[in-house]
């Protein structure tokens, strides 16, 4: 079968929005939550970076999440709102590869330091007495690295085989953005060993860090049940739900999107699925994690009143 040279052929993005009163008003709230993604995402890193009273392993691991998600989100929606404000969906080939390669990365990283964030807690209410061997600075800066090291060659190696496959059909991608699932539907080859290794990256991810997270919280839980101060099982109770409902919003869809059989998903799933864990996370984290916590509600206003004293 003949199969074009990729290298010299664009591909085209569909989008998400459709070209319709509705679609401008989806294209308006999803911008909105990019604003407010970048500037809760920036709020924090700055906030945890300049006040020395968050300067602990928790808020740490957060400032890198707000960095994270600050990238992360800022990989997909731009390429997409210029598509549609200026008509121009087309996306190179060398983009392609640059899209993919820093969406994977900052994808697998977010996966592993919440997984570093779940251990935490689990470690300052189930071990308090280890803490500060368990949770120091440098384990910290160890989970850290290794989080960007794994997201890095994880993507490194998904970015150059996708790049080498074929592509013989038709180049319009059903999507808003370079996505593995959405790109093997143009292939003309067989490309059954590439997504088995697709599945195995979803698997050590995806699914084993959500395991992981869902078994720390279930062991905060039940260490939690044996408090004797009502208030505070109601406070733990609280940030716990609302950190595993985060969590759930950014692994299910993903591992579902990305586990689901090719024949029994259409791009419109897709793409609804993949709102979730690219646009809605992000905005959602700083929200969640962070802006709730009096600590950091704190922090902000010391900050402010020192802006206003200056």
């Amino acid at each position: 079968m003949e199969y074009y040279n990729q290298t010299s052929t664009d591909f085209i993005l569909l989008g998400l929005f459709p070209s319709s009163r509705s679609g401008l008003l989806l294209f308006i709230f999803i911008a909105l939550i990019f604003l407010m993604a970048l500037i809760g995402n920036l709020t924090m890193t700055l906030l945890i970076l300049l006040d020395i009273h968050l300067h602990t392993p928790m808020y740490f691991l957060l400032s890198q999440l707000s960095l994270i998600d600050l990238n992360y989100i800022s990989t997909i929606v731009p390429k997409m709102a210029s598509a549609f404000l200026f008509g121009n969906k087309s996306i190179s080939f060398i983009g392609c590869g640059i899209q993919s390669f820093f969406f994977l990365t900052l994808a697998g990283a977010e996966t592993l330091l919440l997984t570093s964030m779940a251990y935490d807690p689990y470690v300052a209410i189930c071990c308090p007495l280890h803490y500060p061997i368990r949770m120091n600075k440098r384990i910290c800066v160890l989970m850290i690295l290794g989080s960007w090291m794994m997201g890095s060659v994880n993507s490194c190696a998904h970015t150059t085989y996708a790049l080498h496959i074929p592509y013989c059909r038709s180049r319009i991608i059903n999507h808003f953005f370079y996505d593995v699932p959405a790109m093997l539907t143009l292939a003309c080859m067989d490309t059954w060993v590439y997504e088995y290794t697709v599945f195995v990256s979803t698997t050590l991810f995806l699914v084993f860090p959500f395991i992981v997270i869902v078994c720390s919280y279930g062991r905060i839980l039940l260490a939690i049940c044996h408090m004797h101060s009502g208030e505070g099982r109601k406070k733990a109770y609280s940030t716990c739900s609302t950190h595993l409902t985060v969590v759930t919003f950014f692994y299910v869809p993903f591992a579902y999107t990305y586990l689901h059989p090719r024949s029994l998903r259409s791009p419109a799933e897709d793409k609804v699925l993949a709102v979730f864990y690219t646009i809605l996370t992000p905005m959602l984290n700083p929200i969640i994690y962070s802006l709730r916590n009096k600590e950091v509600m704190a922090a902000f206003s010391r900050l402010t009143q020192r802006i206003c004293s200056v």
